[in-house]
Parts: structure tokens; C-alpha cells; sequence
């Protein structure tokens, strides 16, 4: 007997949507659900050879498709993994997995664009409810006696019940809606597979009924005609690995195609590298650099894009650790000869021949981004998706920094975009580092006063803001034999080579050097004299540790702040009057002049009430 059971919340959403709301491009409902059998073949392919009581399973994994056109109803089998009850209801009734609750989260309301982003959510199944008003999946895990069946009209609860299933497998009959009645027609589908699913890599399958017309014996005499029918099967795509294909029988669109079938990306892809080694080791890769971001890019629980297979048969397609994080953004296959065809995740992680394939990938990979980079419109495009994430193979491919550093571009004082090399070509022979500058945000970095002590010796810095440049950009150290500094670093400041301020004139200021100490008390670590600059006062941190910093800020804790140096630029006029003025207008103008710059690099002020005082004393005076 049937059971009902209610979807969760976000199924509910989620279907609403699906019958309600995405109607532009309904068509990829048969994509995701040959995907999703393709998958199950794949799955149960890896179990026949790894688990013992599946070894002796006599299995030619296929997929079917049929349709009534009277009754109005396409059905999809496939010979595969098969779900039990348990996972009917983990994978079509609750959110589970799926990347249900981040697909609403990124609706945009743009109905074509939305329904296109179906596949990459892993929310395929329910694209079925954009055309079907009613949805029966039979299903019988293999290995398992039983078969269940798992009905729903998509409103709001399914039921699930025993059935009667002979083979392992999955069927999906879809009921569809009087618009969508069309789908179930030959040519449609055969249109829809060798658009989406051709290079899928087992045979599909389509049942059709052909009617044929035959004379009778008296027809000449204007008698009638006799019609039969005959049920025939045909296959409707190439079910070749696209990726063992030689690249010269190959076209652009079939590896776009292809790509399409991968990723669930109706984006076309930017880039692919299709490798074929032979020798001490034998594989293939075929990887795909995108044209737009996967929407789980900055996430932790990301899903890899690249899948495994052993000698054409699927290995998995959660392994992290078959290319570095950093280049998580890439799609693709990696299909090798010389790994055990029973290999386990375990032995995966620490294998040396995946090892030096994901080395050699890695460079492939860096090395067609190089080849992006030679265009600056396309590198732009690029770098606008990916670059933060690849500055992220700074702090863990060592191997590959050298690589990684001339790929990045930074913005800079000088330039909106500009490359460590360029960077170091422009540099005046006076100039012994490449600097940067680290910050929250770029206009605090613009504003920071400390930074026109480098602009007006002419030296150009770089303005770094992104989270992940407090961590990596003190790691690097030098570029191309030329160090990296901090401007606020002790060693920047001793290159800036500042003019030595005589005995006379540290004398001549030393009242209101100390005058200032008293005023901001604890606030800084000590006064001292500049003579570079257009801002009055500059605030200098030499003992600052930013990646410490970061790393603190990740565990929900605060490095303790370390006091600023305080530098008076005695060239700016106000300290002229300064040195004459009264106790009273010296300590007002203190505080003042710190709060000022504490704001101006994008700071809070700790004591805003005592600035606030003598803003408004200030300006009660010049009033």
C-alpha cells in the first residue's frame, strides 16, 4: 500500500516554480533526466567491477526512451543503480544534496536565464513538472528484491509504494500537459537528444511505432489499402566517449556539445585543453575553462567538475583531489589507462600515477590560461570570474607560484590593470621593491595618506583589497629576483630614503612633538618628524602581521591592535602655526588630525564623542 508523504519546504518552492514560472527552454526537462540515467549506468558500471555480490551481474547498461501520442506520456528507463525506498525518498522528496536551497537563492527572474540553470543546481529531476502534470518513477535498486514506485502531481506531496519492477533500473513516465503534448512525438526527441545528450557515453534508445501502407491485390482496380505496424528501436546518439575521439575527427561543436552535457552550462565554455599521453603513463584529459563562474566557486562543500574514469568506465565525480582548489572553476574528464580498474577513494588520494596526472593537468591548465592572457579583452572576461580564486595557488601550489604570478593583474596607483612583469619594466632604476598596499576596500586604500609618500617619489603601488591578498601577498616574498614589500613595512620605509631631519629642526619641534604625545596618550605608539607627503599627519603600523590578521578573523577572534606611529609632515603649513599656538589649540587640533586619518583609511573611530567636541569647538571659534 501507498504511503504519502508531504516535500519539503524548498521541493515545494521549488516545484511551484517549475510548473508556474519557467516556461522559456522547457525542452532541457529530457536533458536532466537522461543525465541523471546516465549517471545511474555510471554508477552501476563502477559497483559490477568493486562490490562482490554485484560482480555477477549481467549487465549492457542502456537507456530507452518511449511515448504514446494518444495517451501523451514519454518514458525514460535505464538499466542502472536503481533507488530503493529509502532513497526515493532522500533524492526526490527532501533537499538533501541538491542544490535546491542556492538555485532559489540565485534566481534572478529572467525566466530564460533561470530555467538554464537547472542542471548546474542538481535539481534536474523536477524540471520534469515544466511538462508533465503528473510523474510515476518505478524503480528497483540493484542488488534489492523489492521495487518501489514513486508518484507525485506536484502539489505539494508524493506517494511511495511497492511495485512490480523484473530488472534493476529506473523508469520515469511523464504525463504531460495538453501544451507540452509534443514531446511525445519522434522527431522531437530524436531533435533534443542529438542536440543535449549525443556524446552521452552509452547507447540511447528510441521505441517508435511506423505505420507502413500496402496495396492490396484489387487496389488497382480502386480498391483499398492495407496498413500495418510494426514496433522498431533505434538508436538516436553516437554513445562515444567524446574525450577518446582523435582531436583532428573533431569539430568545435562537438566539443561544445559535449561541454553542454558535462557542466549543465548553457554558457558556451571559453577554453578546452584535450590532451592525449602516451608512454610510461597512458590517459586522456579534456578540460574546459568556462566563460562564467559555477555558482558554488567561493564555497566550501563546492562540487569538483572534473570526473574520473578508468579505461572508459566512471570512477567518481566527487574527488577534490583531482585538480588543485584553485582551479576548482574547471570542467572535465580525466580518463586513465594504468589505474586499477577497482581503485577506492582511499587508494585515489594517495596514488602516485594520479598524482602526476594532476600535476601534468595542472600546468596544461596554466598554461592555456597563459594563452588567454596574450589577449587582454578575452583575459579581462577571465580575470573578472576566476581571478580571485587563482591567487589562492599562491598559499598551496608552490610548484606552480612562478606560473601563477604572471598570470594575476592587480590594480595599481598607475594602472586599473596591471601584471607583475609590467609592473617591474616600469620601475624607476631608484626603485629597489615592488610595492602594495593592503586594505578593506580601495578607496580607503587611495585615501591612506601614507601612500602619497610613495606617489610623490614617483613609485607606483600596488591596491590590494580582496580577503585573500592579506593572506598569500606577504607569503610571495619576490618576483623575478625583485622583493615584495608592505609600504608600511619598516624595510619599504627605510627604501623610501626620506631626507634626515637636522638636530635644529628636531629640536624646534620637539615642544609640540611631545605636546601631541600627551594629547592622544595611549592612541599611538610614538610622534615623529616627515618631511614627504601632501597630508599633515600619516599613520604608520610597521609591526602589522595582515595574514596573522586574517587568519584571526576566520577563527572569530581580533589580533590585538597594534599602535600606529604618528609621522607630522613639518612642510605642511599648519604645523608652522602649530609650533606657536596655544596648549589648549594644540591638543584640539591632536585630536582632530589623528580622528581625521583613523577615518580617512577607512577606520572607526574609538572615541567618536571626544572628536565630535572638538569639531564642533572648532567651529564655534572659527564662527
Amino acid at each position: 500500500m501507498a504511503t504519502k508523504h508531504q516535500f519539503q519546504t524548498e521541493i515545494t518552492q521549488l516545484l511551484d516554480l517549475m510548473i508556474h514560472s519557467l516556461y522559456s527552454n522547457k525542452e532541457i526537462f529530457l536533458r536532466e533526466l537522461v543525465s541523471n540515467a546516465s549517471d545511474a549506468l555510471d554508477k552501476l558500471s563502477y559497483l559490477t567491477l568493486t562490490q562482490d555480490n554485484l560482480k555477477s551481474l549481467s549487465f549492457e547498461p542502456r537507456i530507452d526512451i518511449s511515448f504514446d501520442e494518444q495517451k501523451k506520456t514519454l518514458t525514460i528507463e535505464d538499466n542502472g543503480i536503481g533507488m530503493s525506498e529509502s532513497d526515493m525518498k532522500e533524492h526526490l522528496g527532501i533537499i538533501a544534496k541538491s542544490g535546491t536551497k542556492s538555485f532559489l537563492s540565485q534566481l534572478s527572474g529572467d525566466k530564460k536565464k533561470d530555467s538554464a540553470l537547472i542542471g548546474q543546481f542538481g535539481v534536474g529531476f523536477y524540471s520534469a513538472f515544466m511538462v508533465a502534470h503528473r510523474v510515476v518513477v518505478q524503480s528497483k535498486k540493484a542488488g534489492e528484491e523489492k521495487a518501489y514506485a514513486w508518484v507525485s502531481e506536484g502539489k505539494g506531496e508524493y506517494e511511495i509504494g511497492e511495485c512490480i519492477k523484473e530488472s534493476q533500473g529506473t523508469q520515469i513516465t511523464l504525463y504531460l500537459r495538453e501544451e507540452d503534448a509534443h514531446f511525445a512525438s519522434r522527431w522531437e526527441i530524436e531533435n533534443i537528444i542529438h542536440k543535449y545528450s549525443q556524446h552521452i557515453a552509452f547507447p540511447i534508445y528510441l521505441h517508435y511505432t511506423e505505420t507502413k501502407s500496402e496495396n492490396t491485390e484489387d487496389s488497382k482496380k480502386g480498391d483499398s489499402t492495407k496498413e500495418s505496424k510494426e514496433n522498431k528501436q533505434s538508436q538516436i546518439n553516437t554513445a562515444k566517449a567524446l574525450w577518446k575521439i582523435p582531436k583532428s575527427e573533431l569539430k568545435d561543436e562537438d566539443y561544445k556539445e559535449f561541454y553542454a552535457t558535462l557542466s549543465h552550462d548553457n554558457n558556451e565554455p571559453m577554453r578546452w585543453i584535450h590532451t592525449k599521453v602516451e608512454g610510461n603513463l597512458e590517459y586522456t584529459t579534456l578540460f574546459y575553462i568556462p566563460s562564467k563562474a559555477p555558482f558554488d566557486l567561493f564555497r566550501v562543500d563546492y562540487q569538483s567538475g572534473v570526473k574520473l574514469y578508468v579505461k572508459r568506465v566512471f570512477i567518481t565525480d566527487d574527488d577534490k583531489e583531482l585538480l588543485p582548489p584553485y582551479l576548482r572553476f574547471v570542467r572535465g574528464v580525466i580518463d586513465s589507462e594504468d589505474l586499477p580498474l577497482n581503485v577506492s577513494r582511499e587508494i585515489l588520494q594517495q596514488n602516485k600515477i594520479l598524482a602526476n596526472i594532476k600535476s601534468a593537468s595542472t600546468k596544461k591548465i596554466l598554461g592555456e590560461i597563459a594563452n588567454i592572457a596574450k589577449n587582454d579583452e578575452d583575459y579581462k572576461k577571465f580575470y573578472e570570474q576566476f581571478g580571485k580564486v587563482l591567487k589562492e595557488g599562491l598559499y598551496g601550489d608552490y610548484e606552480n607560484k612562478d606560473k601563477i604570478l604572471e598570470l594575476l593583474r592587480f590594480e595599481s596607483v598607475k594602472a586599473e590593470s596591471i601584471s607583475l612583469k609590467a609592473y617591474k619594466e616600469a620601475m624607476s632604476s631608484e626603485q629597489k621593491s615592488i610595492y602594495y598596499m593592503l586594505g578593506e576596500n580601495k578607496e580607503a586604500i587611495k585615501n591612506a595618506p601614507l601612500l602619497e609618500k610613495y606617489t610623490q617619489k614617483g613609485f607606483d603601488v600596488l591596491l590590494l583589497s580582496d580577503e585573500i591578498d592579506s593572506i598569500v601577498m606577504p607569503m610571495v616574498g619576490e618576483y623575478d629576483k625583485t622583493p615584495l614589500k608592505s609600504i608600511n613595512s619598516k624595510e619599504a620605509l627605510e627604501e623610501l630614503g626620506e631626507q634626515s631631519i637636522d638636530e635644529a629642526t628636531q629640536k624646534a619641534y620637539e615642544p609640540l612633538m611631545k605636546a601631541f604625545k600627551e594629547a592622544l596618550g595611549e592612541q599611538i605608539a610614538e610622534v615623529k618628524l616627515s618631511q614627504l607627503g601632501d597630508s599633515p599627519i600619516t599613520l604608520i603600523k610597521e609591526d602589522s602581521n595582515p595574514m596573522m590578521a586574517n587568519l584571526m578573523a576566520q577563527m572569530g577572534q581580533k589580533l590585538p591592535e597594534s599602535k600606529p606611529i604618528l609621522e607630522l609632515n613639518i612642510t605642511h603649513p599648519l604645523f608652522e602655526k602649530l609650533k606657536n599656538a596655544s596648549a589648549e589649540k594644540i591638543a584640539q587640533s591632536a585630536t582632530l588630525l589623528f580622528g581625521a586619518a583613523v577615518v580617512l583609511e577607512g577606520n572607526n573611530l574609538e572615541n567618536a564623542k571626544a572628536f565630535n567636541t572638538e569639531l564642533h569647538s572648532l567651529l564655534l571659534q572659527s564662527l
